[in-house]
């Protein structure tokens, strides 16, 4: 059965989601502050973690960023409607997705099952064991980065992208290509997400877009790995 951590300081919305979850036939476990939630994760091992980013305590976006310290479950984090610096925030620390309050239950299930199925082909893809450039090898079984001899601390998505791009050294990736080949075809998200990341990316890679040593921007169209070559 699959597991979910819904994390949410508002009891009566706990008991309704958890309710509706276990429903559609989810094992629901719950939390109602960041130190709960990092306790159950760690206890539990979910499958997937919905978190509010508003909690008493630790609030939703440190514990997102704990949690993908350890684990690449998918994130989906419940936000304000209007709050798009949380949102913005969230997927740069390797959220995988968000959704607005108000929302249905219904909207809840689809995004959970599409994070899942998303997870699950993730899994499944044939990876090289490891990819090489200039001055970078990534490890990909272990889900390590090295760059210049030193080891790079990545998000789970931003280590998908970096993945996607680095097979195909000198092909141009278009925006809706990265958001099919990284977060699924039945992303719901927009396409501010590919950029977001990329931003991050080249930030952990310690790299420019002005003078790019990996990842180049194609104008008006994507980005694309540099081919050094080897």
């Amino acid at each position: 059965m699959t597991r979910v951590l819904l994390v949410d300081d508002e009891e009566n919305l706990r008991h309704a989601l958890g309710y509706a979850l276990r429903q559609e036939g989810y094992d629901v476990i719950t939390a109602e502050d960041g130190r709960r939630a990092l306790a159950q994760f760690r206890a539990a091992r979910p499958d997937v973690v919905i978190l509010d980013v508003m909690l008493p305590g630790i609030d939703g976006l440190e514990v997102c960023r704990r949690i993908r310290r350890e684990s690449d479950v998918p994130i989906l984090l419940l936000t304000a409607r209007d709050s798009e610096v949380d949102r913005i925030v969230g997927l740069e620390i390797g959220a995988d997705d968000h959704i607005g309050k108000p929302f249905s239950t219904r909207e809840l299930v689809a995004r959970i099952r599409a994070l899942l199925r998303r997870a699950r082909r993730a899994a499944q893809v044939d990876e090289p064991a490891q990819l090489r450039a200039s001055g970078l090898v990534v490890d990909t079984p272990k889900r390590r980065v090295i760059r210049d001899d030193a080891e790079v601390r990545l998000t789970a998505k931003e280590f998908d992208l970096l993945v996607f791009l680095m097979s195909r050294p000198g092909v141009v990736a278009t925006r809706e290509q990265l958001l099919a080949g990284v977060w699924g075809q039945d992303w719901a998200g927009d396409m501010r997400t590919v950029d977001t990341h990329v931003r991050t990316l080249r930030q952990a890679l310690g790299e420019s877009a002005d003078r790019p040593r990996w990842i180049e921007t194609v104008r008006g169209v994507g980005y694309r790995f540099r081919d050094h070559g080897e």
